[in-house]
């Protein structure tokens, strides 16, 4: 016996131990990140919790005191992870430490909550009433749980209401808690409790339930507190594993404040996660957050972490894309890469590259070529595509070509970037025969898209006055790809400059008929400059009408000309006149303000503004976005305005400040909150809800339609019989704020027809329902389900 009891006790001494050395290195940065010892490390961290059970089973003293714990909220799930991978537009790949900032909550130093226990309460009364108040409320949903609570007012104090709390983070119904603890901030008894707000903040944050998390971040700011350095780190990566746009810019708002206002120190595994998801979208997008990127990057250094090579990648990468290039910063960078013992990989070879193409620097592009030889067997596709660029810059189209030859050669294989590149430099280099010849092949190829080298040789044929060339390349590519603002506007130019104005009146009222082509400002002029030019008045003052009704500038000398032509006539010119928006305007608001549009306002001169936001790697996004710029240019901002009227459209915009925007901020956007509201059900025209549809919908991998909603039940309510009444049935889920209308099954082909007529012709593609043709069921929506109510918090 006493043989045993000593192997027992050698046993727990051992696991004691180890228990030990695992918090010494789970409460402290690990000192080395990327050597052999860091898989031991997470061996240790991950064991200490076993180690606990073990003692707490031969010692009941030693267990924890009864704190609400997340058994899950140290593990990475798995939409986190996908969330946060990380892959260039090009072949390579930024690989950063295995460990996200998720599992690097390493017992953050926490106020201490004090809460009494049950039995310590004098009256039996009040523990049989917070017994049966633990037991009953997390059975119910959030409006059920209020009206409970109301119930109790005559008697609940602070004490009670944060003890059914914290007994609700304890069982792992943080919804409960959170209900309980807003709540508890509406009644006349109530003080803050920092310990209490900290707790309920770090659990909601780990179930990534980020605007709940950052609601209670924003109340202890509110009362003078810093949050603790828990929060801060546990709400940045609850944004960084969202899907949902806007939430890297919070992400990184909370990580510069954290550093600034609670002066914390954030862990190597923090910085590296929001350093990867800056990188993680495509170049032309993630270009702008090169700043951030730099104030990690400094944050680093001043504070002596390991920087991981990918750092200085991803910092190369983002230089490489911006539109004036630092060569000195793009030097410094590789020089510290050197200092530091990293080898230039393939991803940085192409970052230079892409630098030197951009800036012409044919020196130091030649000398990377060479590295890449010297570091394996041949350069990938896009390394051509960038020396391509390289000679064209200083004027060797020719150079160009050959490299364009030996990347056929050693790669068996031509990718569509090298063919669109290459006609791009023959084009304006004017070798119309290479040009053509090399535009045959890439259309037997069957490679897409074909769109931007036709718009090449468009340009070509119209700079060399081939304009019975242009017309047949015209019409060859309506055949082969989809209508174009681009394509439309060159073929408008040739056609006005020959003098064929009834075939360009023709084109012009094409364009203006297609929404997906649509007209702009340089259209107008090319088409005004023909009817004066034609001597045909009545037809320019028409499009100057145009003009002026669309805010669209008039070129100098036309202007100069409509001003003479107007006095004969003894017109006076027309001042633009004021804006009003049109009918088809008002429903696109409608359908997009109950997609998600943002409104900003401001009280004391109530002017608003409308704040179109999409998303840029969203297909169907991309092309709304061009159609509504097109749509409200007259409304826009100066400075959202591209120079050139039809590319670079950000994927943000806004209007001007105007009181014409007040009666859509008073009814879907109201004391800075989305709404929805009472009389909506009049307004859900067949317009209202295609614009709803593309800007805030999804189409299920079943075919099932998902609308999504910000506002009250009652509202959605409305929603739901509105659609009755047009013989369409609906489900609705509640996620939070967020409803979700499902239309399923039969009632979606219903909807299709209904909406079909207002869809953008190169949107139904992505749409249709019951068409498989369409891109992937968004993040957003993978959790939702209409098949039973286990899911939702609230079922309308």
């Amino acid at each position: 016996m006493k043989k045993s009891y000593e192997t027992n006790a050698a046993y727990i001494f051992r696991v004691y131990n180890s228990y030990l050395i695992g918090l010494t290195f789970h409460s402290s940065p690990n000192p080395f990140p990327y050597s052999p010892i860091s898989p031991l490390i997470l061996t240790l961290n991950s064991a200490s919790s076993s180690c606990v059970l073990l003692l707490a089973l031969h010692f009941p003293s030693f267990a924890p005191s009864p704190t609400p714990t997340v058994a899950a909220s140290t593990a990475p799930s798995a939409s986190h992870l996908s969330s946060l991978s990380l892959l260039l537009p090009e072949d390579g790949v930024f690989d950063f430490d295995k460990s996200p900032a998720a599992v690097d909550l390493k017992h953050f130093p926490t106020p201490e909550l004090v809460v009494k226990d049950l039995s310590e309460l004098p009256e039996e009364w009040r523990r049989a009433r917070l017994a049966w108040l633990c037991k009953e409320l997390p059975a119910h949903k959030a409006g059920t749980l209020i009206r409970i609570l109301n119930g109790q007012k005559k008697w609940m104090r602070q004490e009670d209401a944060t003890y059914v709390a914290v007994h609700c983070m304890r069982i792992r119904e943080n919804e409960t808690a959170f209900g309980v603890y807003k709540w508890m901030m509406q009644q006349h008894w109530f003080r803050f409790d920092f310990a209490l707000a900290t707790k309920l903040a770090d659990y909601m944050g780990k179930e990534r339930k980020f605007s709940k998390c950052r609601e209670i971040f924003d109340d202890i700011i509110n009362q003078g507190r810093v949050p603790s350095e828990s929060t801060f780190h546990i709400l940045i990566v609850a944004y960084l594993s969202a899907p949902v746009q806007g939430c890297l810019e919070e992400a990184c708002t909370i990580y510069n404040r954290m550093i600034q206002l609670g002066g914390y120190q954030p862990r190597l595994s923090l910085h590296n996660s929001l350093f990867k998801a800056l990188v993680s979208k495509p170049g032309v997008y993630s270009k702008h957050y090169l700043k951030q990127a730099e104030f990690i990057y400094h944050h680093l250094v001043t504070t002596g972490l390991d920087i991981h090579k990918d750092i200085y990648g991803g910092l190369i990468w983002l230089h490489s894309y911006q539109d004036t290039i630092d060569k000195e910063r793009i030097a410094a960078l590789r020089e510290e890469m050197l200092r530091a013992g990293i080898e230039e990989g393939r991803e940085v070879l192409l970052s230079v590259l892409r630098a030197c193409a951009r800036e012409g620097d044919v020196e130091e592009a030649e000398k990377t070529w060479l590295k890449f030889f010297l570091s394996e067997s041949d350069p990938p596709s896009l390394a051509y595509v960038h020396m391509m660029e390289v000679y064209s810059k200083v004027g060797k189209p020719m150079k160009s070509l050959e490299m364009f030859r030996k990347m056929q050669e050693r790669m068996g294989n031509t990718s569509v970037a090298a063919y669109n590149k290459i006609i791009e430099i023959l084009c304006k280099s004017h070798e119309k025969e290479l040009a053509e010849l090399i535009m045959e092949k890439f259309v037997r190829s069957d490679l897409k898209p074909l769109t931007p080298a036709y718009v090449n040789l468009l340009n070509m044929y119209f700079n060399l006055n081939l304009h019975d060339k242009l017309e047949l390349v015209f019409s060859e590519c309506l055949e082969k790809c989809r209508p174009n603002h681009a394509t439309y506007s060159i073929y408008l130019d040739s056609l006005v400059k020959v003098g064929n104005l009834d075939k360009a009146e023709d084109i012009f009222n094409q364009m203006i008929g297609d929404a997906n082509v649509g007209v702009n400002a340089r259209s107008c002029n090319i088409i005004l400059s023909g009817y004066l030019s034609s001597g045909n008045h009545l037809k320019a003052e028409k499009i100057y009408d145009l003009m002026c009704q669309k805010k669209y500038d008039i070129e100098n000398p036309l202007m100069e000309k409509l001003e003479y032509i107007l006095s004969l006539r003894m017109k006076i010119v027309k001042k633009p006149t004021s804006l009003k928006l049109s009918k088809e305007q008002r429903e696109m608001l409608i359908g997009l303000l109950l997609g998600g549009l943002k409104i900003d306002s401001d009280e004391q001169t109530k002017n608003h503004t409308i704040r179109f936001d999409f998303n840029g790697i969203s297909g169907t996004h991309h092309v709304l976005k061009s159609h509504i710029h097109g749509q409200f240019h007259e409304w826009l901002h100066p400075s959202c305005k591209p120079s050139d009227d039809t590319e670079n459209i950000p994927d943000r915009f806004c209007t001007i400040a105007s009181t014409h925007f007040g009666f859509y901020a008073d009814q879907f956007w109201s004391k800075g909150q989305p709404t929805i509201p009472k009389l909506v059900h009049r307004w859900l025209s067949p317009r209202v809800l295609a614009y709803w549809y593309m800007y805030g919908g999804h189409r299920s991998s079943a075919g099932d339609i998902l609308l999504k909603v910000k506002g009250s039940r009652e509202g959605v309510e409305n929603i739901v019989r509105k659609f009755k009444a047009m013989s369409i049935d609906s489900r609705v889920k509640r996620k939070g704020r967020t409803f979700w209308i499902g239309i399923l099954g039969s009632n979606s082909t219903w909807f299709w027809k209904l909406v079909e007529p207002y869809i953008l012709e190169d949107i139904k593609d992505f749409l249709k329902a019951g068409d498989q043709m369409l891109e992937m069921d968004s993040a957003e929506t993978q959790n939702i389900s209409f098949s039973s109510d286990s899911d939702s918090e609230e079922t309308v």
